[in-house]
């Protein structure tokens, strides 16, 4: 407990383009090994790459979301390593003149408001894939380069978390802020969004920082706050004991929940860095970033002051819905169909994201934003019992049919008449002599088992309102 964490990121983006960065090889996940393949992204003998336009534009309209200050010039370099994923035995990145300079993204953690810096920006081409399993025999292991060469834009956070849970919110609002600008559909599972963490301790109140551990092959959100945890542990009880941490690059376990030494980190003169001579600098001027920053879209935090503002929802309720830009426009279009934005929040926070696994896909949901309001304007105008619209709901998600037919369908339209009412509600007194002797003598409780009883007479389709209000004029 007597130490801080001082924590960073290094977030790789895989951006959506058609084709890789430096060919015009086609971007594909899941294709069969080695198939999208060129001598550009093979690295042969005398090949020239020539830039993407489009994963250029991209980097920018991230650097912009992102609040980076974007670089009139940019170069590439050769960053240089040897691994059998690597068939050039270089990768082509940027080292000192990145395409987006510093910026910053906003958190909230436990309430409180968090600023993260951002280092940098930089585009680079990304590596090759490794095959230990599956069909490669025992010892042996495959090389499947049809991701060599595709764009990334990689994301160097400042040193400025202090713990898993804020590395966690930061990565959710990365992914949230890319998939808003659709740069990337950040699949951690497909590799398009990936994390390394890098991670030190220091007593709490120096400002020194302590000796840098990066940790490696984080596959999801849970797996960078459970390798936090571990490595805060595994330096405490190193430094406790008079130890000393060693700078290197661990791998997460996540069947044993723990990291493993790798190799010892890299410093930046160990890639021999030099400009690439085959790619000139890249050159901007300001017409060019203005056009590019005229596509971005309203953006995650901005979007969420104004659900607050205009719909007067809780902050709660606009972050929920303001996670996904799908999830925002379905909530939008929603409240255009008439409905309230209260209650439209609640219905779509509680009833549809149960039953979907991720926002972002909404739009495949069988419920239909103006199916949706139709369903809550019923239920305000008295049609059906809030009660009834969730069988009725039920109804909508599996059969994709609008509650208006359901209803007519099933017979489920709410009991306003009041004879009607005061008919099963004279069978439920008749019938219950003890409960309305309890409600006369002060057990309120006994109002409620009579209320519930005169709605499941009426097969819930009784008006609770009118229900509540006769019943208590005839007990008393």
């Amino acid at each position: 407990m007597g130490y801080e964490p001082v924590i960073g990121l290094e977030v790789h983006v895989q951006l959506n383009t058609a084709t890789k960065i430096f060919c015009s090889c086609p971007v594909k996940f899941g294709s069969s090994p080695n198939t999208q393949t060129c001598p550009v992204c093979l690295g042969l003998p005398g090949v020239l790459p020539v830039l993407n336009r489009e994963a250029l534009n991209k980097a920018i309209l991230a650097g912009l979301a992102l609040n980076c200050s974007i670089s009139g010039y940019s170069k590439f370099d050769r960053k240089n390593y040897f691994y059998p994923d690597l068939p050039k035995n270089y990768q082509i990145s940027q080292y000192d003149k990145p395409i987006c300079g510093p910026g910053f993204i906003e958190i909230q953690v436990n309430g409180e408001n968090r600023r993260i810096g951002i280092t940098r920006l930089h585009l680079e081409e990304d590596a090759g894939k490794l095959i230990h399993a599956g069909n490669v025999p025992d010892g042996c292991s495959y090389v499947d380069l049809n991701r060599t060469g595709t764009p990334l834009a990689e994301i160097v956070s400042d040193p400025d978390m202090r713990s898993g849970d804020e590395a966690y919110e930061y990565l959710l609002k990365i992914k949230s802020i890319m998939k808003y600008i659709d740069v990337s559909d950040c699949n951690m599972e497909e590799g398009s969004l990936r994390c390394d963490v890098n991670i030190s301790l220091r007593k709490k109140g120096t400002e020194k920082f302590g000796e840098k551990v990066e940790i490696k092959n984080l596959n999801s959100f849970k797996a960078v706050k459970a390798a936090i945890s571990w490595e805060i542990e595994r330096q405490s009880e190193i430094l406790d004991t008079g130890g000393k941490i060693m700078q290197e690059t661990r791998l997460w376990d996540s069947d044993k929940n723990r990291t493993n030494g790798m190799r010892s980190k890299e410093h930046a003169h160990d890639y021999r860095y030099f400009p690439d001579p085959d790619l000139v600098p890249i050159v901007l001027d300001m017409a060019y970033i203005g056009c590019i920053k005229n596509g971005l879209p309203e953006l995650p935090d901005a979007k969420k002051e104004r659900f607050i503002s205009a719909y007067v929802l809780p902050a709660y309720d606009a972050g929920v819905l303001t996670s996904s830009r799908e999830l925002a426009g379905y909530f939008e279009e929603t409240v255009r169909g008439g409905a309230n934005p209260k209650k439209a929040s609640n219905w779509i926070m509680g009833e549809v994201l149960a039953r979907i696994d991720d926002a972002g896909m909404i739009s495949s949901f069988p419920v239909r934003p103006a199916m949706l309001s139709e369903l809550i304007n019923l239920i305000d105008n008295n049609t059906i019992s809030g009660k009834i619209a969730k069988a009725v709901f039920d109804e909508m998600a599996v059969s994709g049919k609008s509650p208006g037919v359901i209803i007519e369908e099933k017979g489920l339209k709410q009991v306003t008449d009041s004879g009607e009412i005061e008919a099963v509600i004279d069978t439920v007194i008749s019938n219950n002599e003890k409960s309305v002797n309890d409600y006369r003598n002060g057990v309120e409780k006994a109002l409620k088992f009579l209320v519930g009883q005169v709605m499941k007479e009426s097969k819930g389709k009784a008006n609770p309102q009118m229900v509540n209000d006769i019943l208590i004029r005839k007990l008393k």
